[in-house]
């Protein structure tokens, strides 16, 4: 029998019995239907979980810290290891180890100012974290440029996209207005450290600082701090100590290891615990996030399948009752040359058939119902935030275009394993038997 001669006869036979089909179909909506609305749901939940994640970081980056001998429960906090320092410090073979492993393709060290620093500009002053990286170029980091450029010299400075909103007036007098933020790209900033003597004598030394670019906001670490050269970081240090840091001794405060790949950021940060030192990367924290919602993805599936399987012992029950219908029909087929295949593969059409519809509709409904489901949420919850003030409502319900081929495959799928037992039954009905039924 050819394969277009097969359809004819499959929904010839399907339109014959429209009420019968169509009820049997139901079923299969439904079930299709809450597949579709609720893994979507999921699927958005996750969508907007992960979107508020914004500025978490780059998740190729992996911020490592020397390891210290932590003992167990309350006695971390009397630990004398905290006091004698780290037990792992990063130095300059540190580095090397780091860099050496599958996937890393830039170890950064990098390191706090460990004192005292006011900034002016004019007559305004202001203060933010000042950090030394050792790179000439910080889009590494993950960070672009709103102003200027990326690149880092000595004598030079790139600032976050906040820190000029921490200079203010010192000698504003009452009533007067704030100054706006100053506009710092290109212009010299004067900071001035402070530390102080035995005696208590305050000791201060200026350094003028070239501003060579803005960063985009991040929200994030980057928008507070201005990043300088490692080395200058380390001359500040340095002077505040009264003592050279030796790195190969006392090692790196902090480092940033980049990967190629997000796909191996976890592997390398475990390499790297594995060596004794402490890391940590966004990544970890985004595939817990991911884990949970894939978890809840297929407990919202699981509920629309339960509803799919109901719907599949009615199709089973429909192409039973339509085999002791058409028994004699059967019978005819056989005498005029249907092989048993032949029967097999219609009965199985039909029940394939009828899953199929019921799955057409039920991604239509379902589809439908998510966007209903998101305007309704969203209206409701955008009332709740205007009433208690808070912010915008993130509710989504994400709707993929393979989804909806899925849920429309996996109904037809479960029609076709719903007649297995059914078109068997015609496929070796007896041919003679079957024309003297009734």
């Amino acid at each position: 029998m050819k394969f277009l001669d097969l359809l004819s006869i499959i929904a010839g036979n399907l339109s014959r019995r429209k009420g019968r089909v169509a009820l049997t179909a139901i079923g299969v909506v439904i079930g299709t239907a809450a597949i579709l609305v609720l893994v979507s749901l999921a699927m958005g939940l996750q969508k907007s979980a992960t979107a508020s994640l914004y500025g978490i970081g780059d998740l190729t980056l992996i911020n490592v810290s020397p390891g210290y001998n932590m003992e167990e429960g309350m006695m971390i906090m009397m630990s004398s290891s905290m006091d004698s320092g780290p037990q792992t410090p990063i130095t300059s073979k540190s580095l090397e180890d780091f860099a050496a492993m599958d996937g890393v393709v830039a170890v950064i060290p990098r390191d706090y100012l460990m004192g005292g620093i006011t900034l002016k500009y004019n007559r305004l002053e202001g203060g933010s974290s000042v950090m030394g990286v050792d790179t000439k170029d910080l889009s590494i980091l993950g960070v672009t440029a709103s102003e200027g450029v990326l690149n880092l010299e000595r004598g030079t400075a790139i600032i976050g996209s906040q820190v000029p909103l921490n200079f203010y007036n010192p000698r504003m007098r009452p009533g007067e207005e704030m100054p706006a933020p100053p506009e710092l790209m290109g212009k010299t900033i004067r900071a001035e450290l402070t530390k102080w003597d035995q005696e208590g004598t305050p000791i201060t030394k200026t350094i003028q600082l070239t501003v060579a670019g803005v960063l985009e906001e991040s929200r994030g670490e980057s928008d507070w701090t201005i990043y300088v050269p490692l080395e200058d970081v380390t001359a500040w240090n340095e002077w505040f100590q009264g003592k050279r840091i030796n790195r190969n001794r006392e090692g790196y405060n902090n480092v940033i290891v980049k990967v190629a790949d997000v796909s191996q950021t976890l592997d390398v940060s475990d390499q790297i615990n594995a060596l004794g030192y402490q890391s940590y990367t966004p990544q970890s924290f985004v595939e817990g996030i991911n884990s949970f919602y894939v978890v809840l993805q297929v407990m919202f599936g699981g509920v629309g399948a339960i509803a799919l399987l109901v719907a599949a012992i009615g199709i089973a029950n429909t192409m039973a009752m339509a085999i002791l219908e058409r028994t004699r029909e059967i019978g005819l087929m056989k005498a005029v040359g249907a092989t048993n295949r032949d029967v097999l593969s219609i009965f199985l059409g039909e029940a394939a058939g009828i899953g199929f519809i019921g799955g057409l509709g039920g991604a239509l409904i379902g589809w439908a119902g998510g966007h209903i489901i998101q305007i309704l949420g969203l209206a409701y919850m955008a009332q709740q935030a205007a009433e208690s003030g808070g912010g915008p409502p993130s509710l989504s319900v994400y709707t993929p275009s393979w989804l909806v081929i899925f849920a429309i495959v996996f109904a037809t799928l479960i029609g076709l394993l719903s007649g297995i037992y059914p078109a068997l039954r015609a496929a070796t009905l007896v041919p003679v038997k079957a024309l003297k039924y009734e």
